[in-house]
């Protein structure tokens, strides 16, 4: 069943938020850990509490979160700024124009998933509209055919992966995540994908 704003909203109301696990993907820290922040212009699309975010933000860069839910966007105002960060309630697929071409980078984590497949197509040409010539796509992918109560409503074969990004995009690197939440061991693929293949924006450390 497609869930609307007044779902995610309503969910958001009765604590009923699985995908909520009150800190930063392991996998994320890991990898800002080894690489340091990235800089730039970086959006977070379905950011709820905004535990990504706040990971991904340093007093060099601009992290743009977005959600559905007013009681997410909420709760992600009520930390302490780590950055620049700024959370906005917006729909995706309704961005305002300025957006275009504005991001160096989009990180991708829970949003993917939890819409319906359907979206799918729209998502991926959202994202390309977001990102700067050479911009790219850092992602957390739910690779699961044997879904639990507890997992995204919609995993996602690598064949579809490549299928819907290979067009607009060339892999850089994968893997699987060392670290993830528990109960995802071994279910999730990180990505970062180039879009066009063109020379990327570098990962680059807050102080330089």
């Amino acid at each position: 069943m497609k869930q609307t704003q007044t779902d995610w909203e309503a969910a958001y109301q009765r604590g009923e938020t699985p995908w909520e696990k009150g800190r930063a993907h392991p996998g994320l820290v890991d990898f800002l850990a080894k690489n340091g922040p990235l800089g730039g212009e970086i959006f977070v699309p379905g950011c709820g509490s905004g535990f990504d975010a706040r990971t991904l933000s340093t007093p060099s860069n601009h992290v743009i979160g977005i959600d559905l839910a007013p009681f997410a966007i909420a709760k992600a105002n009520s930390f302490p700024k780590v950055g620049h960060e700024e959370y906005f309630l917006a729909d995706l697929f309704a961005l305002p124009e300025e957006f275009t071409g504005r991001f160096d980078w989009v990180f991708e984590h829970t949003c993917f998933c939890a819409i319906e497949p359907t979206g799918r197509a729209q998502y991926v040409e959202t994202v390309v509209r977001l990102l700067k010539p050479g911009g790219k796509l850092i992602a957390i992918f739910f690779i699961n055919p044997d879904h639990d109560e507890d997992g995204p409503p919609y995993g996602v074969s690598q064949a579809e992966l490549e299928e819907r990004f290979g067009r607009h995009f060339s892999l850089e690197r994968e893997w699987v995540p060392a670290r993830t939440h528990p109960g995802r061991e071994g279910r999730e693929l990180m990505r970062i994908l180039n879009l066009g293949g063109r020379a990327a924006p570098a990962i680059v450390r807050a102080d330089s």
